[in-house]
């Protein structure tokens, strides 16, 4: 007989691991007991050596549905356990295990909830160690109800028998609940109703707008099928055209508006539920949903309150952020029955208290693989762990961008990256985004001695950084995003530099210059600009961004061509280089192409929207079948070592603007472009291949969310016989960038260590 100590770390808090090693331990035949501390999970046990070997196997090979285990150690055991097996109450101490994302209801609840033999029949809050809240009602680590929002509610003898029972699917589950014990929705205004979600769904089909109180925060729900109630949500939220997500009871449901691969579904029906962008067919929603695209953002009921209310709705529903214009998603009452009540006209909430906002993922399936656009439920705060040498890395905070703002905590190598926050120009994103790095450093007991922030001067994550009085290490921000796809892809710290090709709207570059379309020879320690896209004025400053018919005026010029209409005042502030910084950007270059075709030329509502819907405007037959010779061309200066080579437009622009004029269709001119970016990047990066050796490129920067430009260019490389890298757990966008600035800052202070 032996005595042997293990050590499981990961996420094996709230997901039924100590049931699960309770049941193996006794079929393998061993006595001891399991706790939850704050590193993870302890199991102490004594019995044969070939016993503890076989229970740490089958803990490998068949862990609970939502664990996920990255270290198991076995020590000597120093207490000789007596006979049986038990569970035991948890210990504190200094945080280091990983806090459990938010799971959407599994199929075992969904089953109950709807089985009218059950005791949770049609209760709105059931779940289980499977599913339910974690990450949005946590006060502190371990991970127990005391330590939850779900303290005020006092366990019924039912739920209680359920709760003590290792044996039970609900075995210390933190938030089980039922009618007689658990929190309670009502609608506001009060309806007399004996169901209150069917009473809120009759609402929704009758044309009413609902503010629903979802997991992470409060939504905003109409019919999707009906124009009026959608246009008029529209107009009372403040979102001019920015697409609305969707939400659905079934697949079924959803096939009939959108295309949906056995990828998709996986990732629909999975416990992170994300929103998936699906490609629409046919013309069964009205367009302003996602006005000028070919996509719609659908999921499936997260919880048992949204799968009650959309039982007997037999169309979507929109399902979209409980916010006004940028905000953050609201999660208190109060504000949301004062806020939400001028766009809703009914709300539907409940008394459990929401003690982290946490908005909804994104996701995309590209080329067969699904791609993070944005990392929230289900998803964060998971850890990322990162290649083995970053484990003597020093704890470090990565402030991250200003835009889809993320943060990012480095400890142990392991980086726990938030939930998406926002764009910190709105003053109340700033501010969650200062109170979430609060909230999560003090779940984590996490204490940085460094924060690695983006150079860019003006970045408010960079000011609060300021303020902290830590070390600051700044990372160019094309920099960062590279690192990030490095280091979710596992790139080792001593691999050889990558080709980073980096293509997004704006970033501070070394030369105080804007960047935007860069190819930089990197790693995690260094990375050196070896070309770029021609830069070009963006006349008007940031208001460049927000209109594009700016940057069509200054690519135009810069072409050597003529606009359609002249304007002394941009061409005076080009040629006198006021409010009109020069910039090496792709996403301007989207704008400007997009504006030559009439897409948003005078103003884009959102960030990204002229170049999504050019993107949807591209003709799949000229994707697949048209000869590449009739793409537009490129220029490519020639590559030299201690030079930067451009890629140029001028050639592109005459045969575009020569296309147009010849009256070719607009779905065929935006399909050439995206297979001239595709073919340039790659004629690029075999003309850098030349100067310098490097045989892996990595992919990043926002303009990747889009799915053509992704595609074409990751196969054009691989045909180019390149390793490619890109993004799949994080967003290739600026959601990702605080991943990146973690493992530069880390490599840095390890070098000078």
């Amino acid at each position: 007989m032996q005595q042997a100590e293990i050590r499981v770390r990961g996420r094996v808090q709230g997901v039924g691991f100590r049931p699960t090693v309770w049941r193996l331990a006794q079929e393998c035949g061993l006595s001891g007991d399991v706790r939850n501390d704050a590193e993870g999970v302890l199991i102490r046990v004594t019995g044969e050596h070939a016993a503890i070997v076989d229970l740490v196997d089958r803990l490998k090979r068949t862990p609970p549905a939502l664990a996920r285990i990255d270290l198991v150690e076995i020590m000597p055991g120093t207490v000789s356990c007596d006979a049986g097996f038990r569970i035991v109450d948890s210990t504190k101490g200094s945080a280091r295990t990983e806090i459990t994302p938010d799971s959407a209801i599994c199929g075992e609840c969904a089953r109950e909830v709807l089985d009218p033999a059950q005791r949770r029949y049609r209760y709105p809050f059931a779940n289980c160690t499977h599913c339910g809240p974690r990450f949005s009602i946590i006060r502190a680590i371990p991970y127990d109800r005391a330590a939850t929002t779900m303290a005020p509610f006092r366990l019924c003898p039912a739920c209680a028998g359920e709760y003590r029972n290792p044996a039970d699917r609900r075995f210390h589950a933190e938030a089980i609940a039922c009618e007689a014990c658990g929190p309670q929705a009502r609608l506001v205004p009060h309806i007399p109703s004996n169901d209150v979600p069917d009473t809120a769904a009759c609402l929704l089909r009758d044309g009413h707008i609902v503010a629903v109180k979802g997991l992470g925060g409060y939504q905003l729900a109409c019919d999707a099928t009906n124009s009026t109630a959608v246009a008029r949500l529209r107009t009372a939220k403040r979102r001019n055209s920015k697409p609305f997500a969707l939400m659905a009871r079934d697949l079924d449901v959803i096939r009939r508006y959108g295309d949906v691969s056995t990828e998709e579904a996986a990732l629909l029906q999975g416990p992170c539920a994300p929103i998936v962008l699906l490609r629409a067919h046919g013309s069964l929603l009205p367009e302003v949903i996602a006005p000028g695209l070919r996509t719609f953002g659908f999921m499936l009921p997260t919880t048992p309150l949204h799968l009650l209310l959309l039982q007997h709705i037999d169309m979507p529903v929109v399902m979209t952020s409980g916010n006004l214009t940028d905000a953050p998603q609201i999660i208190g009452d109060d504000e949301a029955l004062t806020l939400l009540g001028r766009v809703a006209d009914f709300v539907l909430t409940h008394d459990r208290e929401i003690a982290t906002r946490v908005d909804d993922s994104v996701v995309r399936v590209v080329a067969g693989k699904a791609r993070m656009w944005r990392r929230a439920r289900g998803y964060a705060p998971s850890s990322i762990q990162l290649p083995p040498e970053f484990a003597a890395a020093p704890a470090l905070l990565a402030a991250g961008a200003q835009l889809k703002a993320t943060f990012c905590l480095l400890r142990d190598g392991v980086a726990i990256m938030s939930p998406h926050i926002g764009d910190l120009e709105d003053a109340r994103t700033f501010d969650d985004y200062r109170r979430g790095i609060t909230h999560l450093s003090g779940l984590y007991d996490h204490a940085p001695t460094a924060i690695a922030i983006d150079a860019h001067p003006e970045y408010l994550s960079a000011k609060y950084a300021r303020e902290c009085g830590l070390p600051l290490i700044e990372v160019q921000h094309h920099h960062a995003h590279i690192a990030a796809c490095l280091a979710e892809n596992g790139r080792p710290l001593t691999a050889a530099p990558v080709l980073g090709i980096v293509l997004d709207g704006l970033g501070w570059g070394d030369d105080g210059t804007i960047w935007g379309g860069e190819f930089l020879l990197a790693d995690y320690r260094s990375a050196r600009r070896m070309a770029a896209f021609q830069p070009v004025a963006m006349p008007g400053g940031t208001a460049a961004v927000r209109e594009p018919w700016r940057n069509l005026y200054a690519h135009l010029k810069a072409a050597g061509l003529q606009p359609d209409a002249s304007h002394p005042v941009l061409d005076a502030m080009i040629d006198n280089q006021v409010n009109t910084p020069m910039a090496s950007s792709c996403g301007r270059l989207f704008d400007a192409v997009a504006a030559a075709l009439g897409i948003c030329a005078e103003r884009q509502s959102h960030e990204g929207e002229a170049a999504a819907r050019l993107e949807a405007l591209a003709d799949a037959h000229t994707l697949s079948d048209e000869d590449d010779a009739l793409a537009y061309p490129l220029s490519i200066s020639t590559p030299s070592a201690g030079s930067i080579a451009w890629l140029g437009y001028q050639e592109m622009w005459q045969a575009l603007t020569a296309d147009i004029s010849r009256g070719t269709s607009f779905g065929v001119i935006a399909a050439r472009f995206h297979k001239a970016m595709a073919i340039a990047i790659v004629a690029m990066a075999r003309a850098l291949a030349g100067v310098e050796h490097f045989d892996t490129v990595a992919l990043s920067g926002g303009c990747f969310q889009n799915a053509i430009l992704l595609e074409q260019t990751e196969r054009r490389l691989r045909d180019a016989r390149f390793a490619v890298l890109a993004h799949s757990i994080v967003p290739c966008n600026d959601g990702g960038l605080s991943l990146g600035q973690a493992a530069v800052a880390a490599a840095r202070l390890m070098a000078a260590a």
